[in-house]
């Protein structure tokens, strides 16, 4: 089975001293998948950075001028989280290619992964919390221009509410943004996806699992995507440090079993972004990650 595969080398594209960590899960992830056999090195690709009228098809020509030519106001750059720097935007810019081609892809292989991505908080005129560019959103919109779908399914299972996703998609009819995430988590302030599920602190597997097994089947039945985008954030882990449910990485799995099964049942095409993660031992972090690629080995092989 071909599992595509975006790969963003960091030591080609440095983060910062101090950032480093938890993001080393972006080199520790593909050799984890290669070492066990999940994946193969031709599955792996490594983009180059994205075309810029996909990108301005959902962020603003203003806010982009500012990444490309380091021109961001102090404030706006203070709450990205990142120092911004040339390396830092070329690397964002790659791992929105990532996900156009992971799309691409998914038409002939069922599904595509990006090992980075997931950057949800990039809103279409400013980043934050460590997204500078929305790599699904522009996706996204990339396949509606070019008349590859015309009902897009975003679902997004990271902790933290796809507030950017929201507010970029908030007059599109044509993208369906479902967020099931912790209600008191970041960010304090939620834009309005056209579905939000706000979890509990300490939800635990059992009600997690439960809630999205009466959620999700309903919500594909209703809209009829032709592309589904999946985030798929590991930080619902009881053991993340800034998450605040109670789930394992067994339920964990679980959940992304769940959302291949209903791609599988339906035949809809899913890019798969891995978003966020932050246990304090990498070892689960990578652990749970690596679920979601052999779930997916397991389901479309």
């Amino acid at each position: 089975m071909k599992l595509p595969i975006a790969f963003h080398p960091i030591y080609k594209h440095p983060l910062p001293e101090g950032h480093r960590f938890p993001m080393i899960k972006y080199e520790l992830l593909p050799q984890q998948l290669l070492h066990e056999g999940t994946a193969e090195k031709a599955d792996f690709f490594e983009p180059d950075v994205a075309n810029l009228d996909a990108v301005l098809s959902v962020h603003k020509r203003s806010y982009v001028d500012e990444l490309l030519e380091l021109s961001l106001d102090p404030r706006a750059a203070r709450k990205i989280g990142f120092p911004l720097s040339a390396e830092l935007v070329e690397r964002e810019l790659r791992i929105a290619n990532g996900t156009i081609i992971g799309t691409q892809k998914a038409f002939d292989n069922r599904i595509a992964f990006n090992i980075a991505g997931g950057t949800h908080h990039a809103y279409s005129d400013r980043g934050e919390a460590f997204c500078l560019l929305n790599d699904q959103a522009i996706a996204a919109q990339l396949l509606l221009n070019q008349k590859f779908a015309k009902k897009i399914l975003i679902v997004d299972l990271d902790v933290h509410q796809g507030n950017g996703t929201a507010e970029i998609f908030q007059e599109n009819s044509s993208v369906f943004t479902f967020s099931m995430h912790g209600k008191s988590n970041y960010p304090f302030k939620k834009e309005v996806s056209n579905l939000d599920i706000a979890l509990l602190d300490g939800t635990n597997d059992e009600t997690y699992l439960k809630i999205l097994a009466e959620s999700l089947p309903k919500l594909i039945e209703q809209q009829k995507p032709d592309f589904i985008f999946y985030l798929a954030g590991v930080d619902i882990l009881a053991t993340d440090k800034l998450g605040k449910l109670s789930c394992t990485i067994e339920g964990c799995k679980k959940r992304d079993e769940m959302v291949f099964e209903q791609c599988l049942k339906h035949q809809i095409p899913i890019q798969v972004s891995m978003g966020g993660g932050y246990s304090p031992e990498i070892k689960t972090i990578v652990e749970a990650h690596a679920n979601t690629f052999r779930a997916a080995k397991d389901f479309f092989s």
